[in-house]
């Protein structure tokens, strides 16, 4: 069973909401522009499109806009045969947009039907703020006439605003000038017209009278080329303004064609279906530069996680390295364990009388309070510092990587310092793991140390003592306990096979090395994974959502499924 499309309000509405909280927060190229464009796409299904959907018998809005010093408020004014709008004299000038209708159009405009984002006021003078509304008989019902900011003024909220008002027209009268037609800005947003299919005239003002039909001539041939053939354009001759007005035999013209839209509703319809239709159908393409950028802004996200995760996956490796390749088997430690085991001399003759001197080592131990305390306690800060040193190496590895990824930079701002040095409960939280694992190595001596012969035997000196030695094994060798001596500090002392086996016994003292060994390489994963959670939370907080994508072609294919329903 087939669904029925949605209302083309209902999918205008989804799509609107969609991209007014499209996840671009990464600082990556081409996000400021997919800002830009996401918001100017509200701005106009909020301004526009929904409104002129609601009522498409509302009078006809022609915005007036152009470049600084265009002439638009002396032409409007000229339009209405009173100073209603105020030409700025200083550039740039802040003052307030002015929406110009007949009193029996004032109810459409006063409130917020169109541009609902701007307060309206009918204050006279300079107003800074919102929307000036002038209602006047000199426009006849039908058309409203709205005075926009210059669209290059060098105060970007006035740019913002002109592009905010010209997207809610359903006719733009753009004004250019004979000196300045060809420039950059006004084909920038004479090209947006033509992409948006929006209703246009074109007015070229201050035309010297003797160059009017060959510049008349240039700029008709350049809107042909640029596919404008249909906007109408009017020249205004450079001739001496008449009370601060132009001649009526200048703006006569387009105040006639003016009148006849607002006068022939039919006509009228036309202008705004034009607009309406060009606006609806330039959102695919609007919506889909968004939609890369949000593809964009995933593929940057991903990229600032592996960093991170590679950065702590590395770590991860380097404490099991530092584990198995007998590193920490040295100073401290290995002094520790020539106290623990006995003197220099009985480590030297080990080797040759394992047995005998088995018995001496349960005799000389037994009885001993925490004995391999010592050794356990310096095993404890090289681990510590092991892992420590795994963390920073990561940290530092992470902020460097980023520091060259797309959106990296931005996140570290402010951050350099905290971020590039492990957290600072990170001591506090290795030293806790450390000592766990210990503990951990002890029950497992306890409960699972050896068969009763030899449990025996290791117990006659306590447990802190057997688990000694099943820590120190856990270091002492990369591939269990078989094979060759295992090289301890200044290349003379030697840990042997047969000194593991004088405790325990060969299998047994493998098979609890390799689970210590494995409980000491997960413990500090997790806690590397979880120091890694500082990074991992800040790309978070700024990834794209899963599916974010997807949901915008949706509702874009909604929304054309919509339109198509409604033809």
């Amino acid at each position: 069973m087939s669904t029925a499309a949605p209302r083309l309000p209902d999918a205008l509405q989804a799509l609107r909401d969609l991209l007014a909280d499209a996840p671009l927060h990464l600082d990556v190229p081409g996000r400021d522009e997919a800002s830009r464009s996401a918001r100017a796409v509200v701005d106009q299904i909020d301004d526009y499109l929904l409104p002129r959907l609601g009522d498409l018998d509302a009078p006809l809005l022609a915005v007036v806009g152009g470049s600084t010093g265009a002439g638009k408020s002396t032409l409007v004014n000229s339009l209405l045969g009173a100073p209603v709008t105020t030409a700025g004299v200083l550039r740039p000038t802040t003052r307030a947009p002015v929406l110009v209708c007949s009193p029996a159009d004032r109810a459409a405009f006063a409130g917020d039907r169109v541009l609902p984002g701007l307060a309206r006021s009918t204050g006279e003078g300079e107003v800074t703020g919102g929307l000036r509304l002038v209602v006047t008989d000199a426009l006849p019902p039908g058309l409203a006439v709205l005075d926009a900011p210059d669209v290059d003024s060098v105060v970007e909220t006035n740019r913002e605003l002109a592009g905010q008002l010209l997207a809610a027209a359903d006719l733009w009268l753009f004004v250019t000038t004979a000196a300045r037609y060809a420039d950059a800005v006004p084909w920038e947003l004479l090209r947006t017209a033509q992409e948006r299919g929006t209703a246009l005239a074109v007015v070229l003002d201050r035309v010297p009278p003797e160059a009017a039909a060959e510049i008349a001539d240039d700029l008709g041939g350049m809107l042909r080329t640029a596919g404008l053939e249909a906007a109408r354009l009017f020249v205004v001759e450079e001739r001496p303004l008449v009370d601060g007005l132009l001649p009526e035999d200048q703006v006569g013209p387009l105040r006639a064609w003016l009148h006849g839209l607002a006068a022939d509703q039919e006509q009228r319809a036309a202008v705004v279906r034009q607009t309406l239709a060009g606006a609806l159908e330039s959102l695919g393409a609007r919506v889909d530069g968004v939609a890369e950028q949000v593809r964009g802004q995933e593929a940057a996200a991903a990229a600032l996680q592996e960093a991170a995760d590679a950065a702590y996956a590395r770590a991860c490796a380097s404490v099991s390295d530092g584990v198995a390749s007998g590193a920490l088997l040295r100073g401290e430690v290995l002094a520790r364990w020539q106290e623990f085991v006995g003197t220099g001399e009985w480590m030297r003759t080990l080797q040759g009388h394992v047995g005998r001197l088995r018995d001496r080592l349960t005799a000389s131990l037994t009885g001993r309070p925490a004995a391999g305390a010592g050794l356990q306690q310096a095993l404890e800060s090289g681990v510590e510092t092991l892992l420590r040193d795994a963390a920073e190496e990561a940290a530092e590895r992470t902020v460097t990587a980023w520091r060259g990824t797309p959106g990296g930079p931005a996140l570290l701002a402010g951050r350099h310092r905290e971020l590039e040095a492990p957290s600072p409960d990170f001591a506090d939280a290795a030293a806790a793991q450390v000592r766990d694992w210990q503990g951990a190595v002890l029950d497992l001596v306890r409960s699972e140390g050896t068969d009763k012969r030899t449990r025996a035997r290791a117990y006659s000196w306590g447990v802190n003592g057997a688990g000694a030695v099943v820590m120190v094994a856990v270091f002492a060798s990369t591939g269990g306990l078989t094979g060759g001596e295992v090289a301890v500090a200044g290349g003379t002392t030697a840990l042997g096979q047969r000194v593991l086996e004088a405790v325990f016994g060969d299998s047994a003292v493998r098979a609890l090395a390799a689970r210590a060994r494995e409980d000491l390489e997960q413990r500090a994963d997790e806690l590397l994974t979880y120091e890694r959670g500082r990074f991992d939370e800040l790309v978070a907080a700024v990834a794209p959502p899963p599916g974010s994508v997807e949901e915008l072609r949706a509702a874009t294919a909604e929304l054309a499924a919509a339109r198509r329903a409604q033809r």
